[in-house]
């Protein structure tokens, strides 16, 4: 690591340093005839939410024809804990019918996308989206990133205090430089003899991004452990006593690249409730001191605290902090809901939660997803709250509109969640082809076949009913936290995926590589050894990952995605970094 370090900037930290607090020539660009962004301004585009892309079915064609790619821009809603209101959405719902590709898609981290906004009408979507008082500013780029929380409403104190602290995290480690408002929001130009300054961030920003998520000890639906930092909500006869705190959590990685992997956020210690903020803070500052800035398969803090170790990180802490870290509060594993379907919000109101499969909102030929939700808001004025399984929670509700909502969309082909398979409402995908230009393999638009599939096979096994988490990335990035599922598949190239197992609802594993370079159509043969297995041989309704576990002789919460030997029938080889 520190070699790595010796090498001097990357290019990212030398665009970021010249950006003038990330302006670069983004308005310029904007106004000209250009038909896209080049160089430097690729990078700092992400800082503003929002992505430059191309159709990449479209490539070949086009290329034939003598064109260049279909460039196009992914736009990020960044929005604390998940939490719309009826207009809110529907303002969203109108920007995908007029800018976008017709479609919102539902974020892992509680967000909102939209794919194929044109450069013509970037401007114009932006300042609509923030129009609603939402906002795109560090939904992406190298800052704290959306913020998540428990999304249920429920109306006690706890909750309410997750998700008002999720909004202040969000609030305090926003960038402060102006260039967002000027460029989108034709805001005030900077002009003064003073220079503009960014006080938490200063002039390159953070090494990569960070993410943080709120949890409560009763409810880790928003996989805390997968963060740069986690707080968990410790609650004892319904009074907040303070959090937990995890970090180093990640899970990209990059094939072949064994100094590389998943890991999960360690124990860090316990604060008081007063003290989230400051901790945020430290945090971040540690990472932006002291991480790697040469290297960006590097540049994430997993790979500084794997460097320091937790005591050296734990001592770096306690002397920016002005209050000493308490030690870490044991506490039993964290139980997971998906809130699909009806629920009590404790204050007479009720909940609702729906399955949307692999986020993607849109109207198909035998759903209507995009129009059903569109009328629910109109008619019923909900609140909308979004979940790190890509699913929406309609609030604030009577027993009655409940039972409306639930007609509506059965009226409009939507299948109530909780008569599908766990297998499928246990299942994300990342968008990957065609608009990602990261992605080696298929992703969204295969994972419902392969779910059919994998259905299928547990039919016969009888176990539709168990409890099992599927997912599946175009790439090893792994956006759709592949890396603590039961089951995972991860792209390698076309048709070629890794195939992992032995994470788990609960979030606190991660995967063992189970099978090497696997196609589409060889997913349930090479799994089926396992899943017979577990069908047979599971003690007191084991999930597939405790009977994985088991018969590996290993209970490691923390494993390094290094490789795992090729496995057949009822043996299993395992290869763990330490």
């Amino acid at each position: 690591m520190a070699d790595k370090k010796d090498k001097g900037p990357s290019k990212v930290e030398k665009a970021k340093a010249a950006s003038d607090h990330l302006r670069g020539t983004i308005e310029e660009v904007l106004q000209s005839d250009a038909e896209k962004f080049e160089h430097d301004d690729l990078q700092l585009l992400k800082f503003h939410g929002t992505y430059q892309q191309d159709d990449r079915d479209l490539r070949k064609q086009r290329r034939a024809d003598g064109l260049g790619p279909a460039y196009s821009f992914m736009v990020r809603v960044a929005m604390p804990g998940g939490i719309t209101t009826a207009d809110q959405y529907l303002g969203l719902d109108a920007i995908a019918d007029d800018d976008a590709n017709g479609t919102l898609r539902i974020t892992t981290r509680q967000g909102i996308q939209f794919h194929g906004i044109i450069k013509d009408d970037l401007k114009d979507s932006i300042a609509r989206i923030n129009e609603k008082l939402l906002t795109t500013l560090a939904a992406c780029g190298d800052v704290e990133r959306n913020v998540m929380a428990c999304p249920a409403p429920i109306a006690d104190e706890p909750h309410r205090i997750v998700r008002e602290e999720a909004a202040r995290i969000a609030r305090e480690l926003q960038p402060a430089s102006r260039a967002y408002h000027e460029i989108w929001l034709d805001g005030e130009k900077h002009i003064s003899a003073k220079p503009e300054t960014e006080p938490l961030y200063g002039d390159t920003y953070l090494p990569r991004k960070f993410k943080t998520g709120i949890a409560l000890n009763s409810d880790n639906s928003i996989d805390v452990y997968s963060y740069d930092l986690g707080f968990i909500a410790m609650v004892e006869n319904d009074v907040l006593t303070g959090y937990n705190v995890v970090v180093g959590g990640g899970m990209g990685m990059t094939h072949r690249k064994p100094d590389t992997f998943a890991k999960l956020a360690e124990p860090l210690g316990f604060i008081e409730p007063d003290q989230i903020i400051e901790a945020s803070r430290i945090v971040v500052m540690i990472f932006r001191d002291l991480g790697n800035r040469s290297d960006r398969k590097h540049a994430r803090l997993k790979y500084l605290l794997d460097e320091m170790g937790m005591d050296k990180f734990r001592d770096e802490f306690n002397n920016r902090a002005s209050f000493n870290l308490q030690p870490y509060r044991e506490h039993d594993p964290i139980p997971v809901h998906d809130y699909i379907g009806r629920h009590e919000q404790g204050d007479g109101k009720m909940f609702y939660g729906v399955f949307i499969q692999n986020g993607r909102i849109a109207d198909f030929d035998d759903k209507k997803i995009k129009t059903a939700l569109r009328e629910i808001a109109k008619k019923h004025n909900a609140g909308f709250v979004f979940t790190a399984h890509q699913n929406v929670l309609i609030t604030d509700i009577t027993a009655e509109q409940c039972d409306d909502i639930e007609q509506m969309l059965r009226d409009h082909g939507i299948i109530p969640g909780l008569e599908l398979s766990q297998a499928r409402r246990n299942s994300m995908a990342c968008p990957a082809l065609p608009t990602c230009g990261l992605a080696l393999s298929e992703s969204e638009r295969v994972l419902p076949e392969i779910i059919d599939d994998i259905e299928t096979e547990l039919d016969k096994l009888g176990l539709r009913d168990e409890p099992i988490s599927i997912r599946m990335t175009g790439c090893p990035n792994g956006c759709a936290r592949p890396y603590t599922a039961d089951i995972a598949f991860v792209g390698k190239g076309p048709d070629n995926y890794n195939i992992y197992v032995g994470g788990g609802i609960a979030g606190d594993r991660v995967v063992d590589q189970f099978a090497d370079d696997i196609a589409q159509a060889d997913f349930v043969p090479t799994l089926r050894p396992l899943l017979e297995n577990w069908a047979s041989n599971k003690i007191n309704g084991e999930s597939l990952s405790d009977y994985y576990h088991r018969i590996m002789g290993t209970t490691e919460t923390r494993i390094k995605v290094t490789g795992l030997e090729e496995s057949t029938g009822e043996t299993f080889s395992l290869k763990v970094l330490q």
